[in-house]
């Protein structure tokens, strides 16, 4: 890792050194492996192994779905039913498949809020915070054009209900949405393209990912001091870190086996518990159901995109400005994006000069409100747009983009930061004296 001085790997035998001149793998492997790692990371720097592993399970299960998985409308319910009843197993690949989709997006939100907490998107890795928030939304896509691919009811009126959305765009709007869809409504064109981009993007944010990876091996990894490894002998970066393997490898593989053993509890024993029973019913045009909602990880920017209506002053002064360009559902989806839009501008609307929130008293509780903010915006989605859940919806959307636009660019200036460990190794030793063990 360029900065932080390490050993480095050497080859010895024979074959290792005609390999290391001509194709260096076994060097990155190893410099991979034995990246120095902050020695104080806590249990929330397992997000990433979950994370590797949900992207690995989703292509694996993926690729063998579409063995037997026909993309057109009048075929793909009833092969979907063949997986589920004939094909050897296809019911538990079926079902790993669609509930790794909810780990890996639960993953990914506790990844997403422990970066926020600790700062990990501040110099120098604001790179690394914009490609991930390219994954999440890349990861958004595939998800939604998956979610259609079973060919039930919910998956007919979601893309109906989310590809109208690019409708609402003034002027370039509908031929952005015939072009999705492949003609004038949800068809077989639209299920075609859907089925061709949901088995192509994993592969892209598998790349992304690699890329993601190669960002933080660069800056070095952040760690709950926020306090950079000292990087003027290979001896005092020692003293800060320890080799990824094999005390941050164990230590990730028994989290990982901890979250699998609930994973495959919900897998064998409850697998339909987060999907919705409608899409057990094959598509009807002529048919809406009574309540259409996505899946649970796209709740909270569901809320977002419903809760600002005609009615609401914001929309009225946008409509009126523009000249009416500008219309509740074209806000609705200006604000589910700008939701996202924020939290990517993070390393820039932070102008505090302390990285980890462990050491900001206010942060602390401005953050814990956005946290429970983003729950409540999630059980507001799921509810009907109307009455008190409305409000609530509202509330909770002016809440999220406050804290990124307002609250977390005046507390860099108001905010008086607790004293901070002058080295990574001071706070190791404080939480587990200097015979600590490594690995906590």
């Amino acid at each position: 890792m360029a900065g932080i001085p390490h050993d480095h790997y050497e080859p010895k035998s024979g074959f290792e050194k005609w390999l290391h001149s001509r194709l260096p793998i076994a060097a990155l492997a190893y410099d991979t492996i034995m990246i120095p790692t902050p020695k104080n990371l806590n249990w929330m720097w397992i997000w990433g192994i979950i994370l590797t592993f949900c992207l690995a399970l989703q292509i694996v299960t993926g690729v063998i779905l579409v063995m037997h998985y026909t993309p057109h409308v009048d075929l793909a319910f009833a092969s979907v039913e063949h997986i589920m009843r004939n094909v050897n197993g296809g019911h538990m690949i079926r079902y790993l498949h669609a509930n790794g989709a909810s780990l890996f997006f639960f993953a990914v939100y506790l990844h997403i809020f422990r970066g926020l907490y600790y700062g990990s998107y501040k110099a120098p890795r604001e790179i690394t915070w914009i490609i991930g928030m390219l994954i999440y939304l890349l990861m958004m896509g595939t998800a939604f054009m998956g979610y259609v691919l079973p060919w039930g009811q919910m998956s007919f009126w979601g893309a109906t209900v989310i590809t109208g959305l690019f409708g609402a765009i003034p002027f370039i709007g509908e031929p952005i949405q015939t072009w999705l869809l492949g003609g004038p409504a949800v068809d077989n064109a639209t299920l075609n393209r859907f089925f061709s981009l949901h088995y192509l993007l994993p592969f892209v944010i598998a790349a992304l990912v690699a890329v993601h990876i190669w960002a933080f091996h660069t800056t070095g990894n952040n760690n709950p001091t926020g306090v950079e490894v000292r990087r003027g002998s290979k001896e005092e970066a020692q003293k800060d870190t320890l080799p990824f393997w094999p005390y941050f490898v164990i230590k990730d593989l028994f989290a990982l086996a901890v979250v699998l053993l609930v994973f495959f509890a919900i897998v064998g024993f409850m697998p339909n518990y987060l999907g919705h029973p409608d899409n057990y019913i094959e598509a009807n045009p002529l048919a809406t159901p009574a309540h259409i909602v996505p899946e649970w990880y796209f709740l909270p920017f569901y809320a977002i995109l419903r809760a600002f209506t005609a009615d609401v002053w914001v929309v009225m002064f946008a409509s009126w400005i523009t000249g009416g360009i500008v219309d509740a559902k074209f806000f609705g989806v200006l604000a589910m994006f700008g939701a996202i839009a924020v939290m990517a501008l993070a390393p820039w609307l932070d102008t505090s000069r302390v990285r980890s929130g462990r050491y900001r008293p206010m942060f602390k509780w401005w953050f814990g409100l956005l946290a429970i903010d983003f729950v409540v915006l999630m059980w507001a989605g799921a509810m009907p747009a109307e009455g008190i859940y409305a409000m609530i919806s509202l509330i909770g959307s002016a809440y999220w983009f406050a804290y990124f636009l307002v609250i977390l660019p005046l507390l860099g200036v108001i905010e008086k930061p607790l004293p901070m460990p002058a080295t990574i190794e001071d706070d190791f030793n404080a939480h587990y004296g200097k015979h600590g063990t490594p690995a906590e």
